[in-house]
């Protein structure tokens, strides 16, 4: 199998986390996890490459949720920064299942903020 794809995935991923500025030890450490993980998976599913950056993304997500818990905003990564008012909510990967072409997409309002790897343009 050809790993660009898990790579690429990576860098795009640990682009969004240092954007809202995340990218701790422990958060690249959650992000290395999960592309060892879907490695495996790619390799089972090679059609699947074009959904590898969006449940990479989904998977850090969830797995931030877990350590840290909804009232952190870590946690909550990433953090919607465009509601104002509204509570601290999270963004969310669009589509469902990761791709292709994925997005962060708000909770709240619906709005695509940005393309996956994008969060800091």
């Amino acid at each position: 199998m050809d790993d660009r794809v898990i790579y690429e995935a990576r860098a795009s991923v640990l682009a969004d986390l240092q954007a809202r500025g995340v990218a701790t030890a422990g958060t690249v450490s959650v992000l290395d996890e999960a592309c060892s993980q879907r490695r495996w998976w790619v390799q089972q599913w090679p059609e699947g490459a074009a959904y590898i950056a969006g449940l990479i993304a989904q998977d850090v997500q969830d797995a931030l949720v877990d350590v840290h818990g909804r009232a952190d905003r870590t946690g909550l990564w990433p953090l919607c920064e465009g509601c104002g008012d509204a509570p601290l909510h999270a963004l969310h990967i669009a589509p469902d299942l990761g791709g292709p072409d994925p997005s962060w997409v708000c909770d709240e309002s619906g709005t695509v903020v940005a393309e996956l790897g994008r969060l800091g343009e």
